[in-house]
């Protein structure tokens, strides 16, 4: 059985190493670092992972790429008096993952959109990078919309506003432990919060 377009493009980049030759990937990534840490893109590079989360190639749909710096946490040096082993410098990580805090920023630097999902595109040595999809919940066209309607705030509906600091995204709910169910996952909702910080 011959395999559609979406299947694969999905193929293609669930090993792209395997799939994708290197001199290709090498160009690619020295492409991206010469660009803006937020880019506006006319199209997106993984068409099944845009589609799958969300995304439509209609007006009022954003599509901005990004890049977050790998590794964990960069903190300062603490001048009290202690052993260097409990200064607490490295090998710290975040408590949010890397795609959170790259939708957190795309979502400051367009205060106007709202971030729907994003979704990994490539990485280096030094860098992350995602492509978010953003939608503006005042256009016409995302307001009737029958599946981006419900994010528009002229729908009366202002659950979603904030959507990346909320953790409201696929990243965001997974970084909540959301994406678990049934035995063992009794603590997780609401939220962590709620139920005392058990669930995780």
């Amino acid at each position: 059985m011959a395999q559609g377009l979406y299947q694969h493009v999905r193929e293609t980049w669930r090993r792209p190493k395997d799939a994708l030759p290197h001199m290709y990937r090498q160009q690619r990534m020295a492409q991206w670092r010469r660009e803006p840490v937020n880019c506006r893109i006319d199209r997106p590079t993984r068409l099944d992972a845009a589609r799958r989360m969300g995304y439509k190639a209609k007006q009022g749909v954003v599509l901005i790429r990004t890049r977050v710096r790998r590794g964990g946490l960069r903190k300062g040096k603490i001048h009290m008096k202690r052993k260097p082993s409990k200064a607490g410098i490295s090998k710290i990580t975040m408590a949010k993952n890397t795609q959170r805090i790259a939708e957190e920023r795309v979502n400051r630097h367009f205060p106007n959109l709202e971030v729907l999902n994003s979704y990994w595109v490539g990485q280096d040595g030094k860098h992350k990078y995602y492509e978010v999809i953003m939608i503006d919940t005042h256009h016409p066209a995302i307001i009737n919309d029958k599946q981006l309607g419900v994010f528009s705030k002229a729908n009366g509906k202002r659950a979603h506003r904030g959507r990346a600091y909320r953790g409201k995204t696929s990243a965001g709910k997974r970084g909540r432990g959301l994406h678990n169910k049934g035995k063992g996952a009794e603590k997780l909702r609401p939220s962590l919060r709620a139920n005392l910080n058990r669930g995780k």
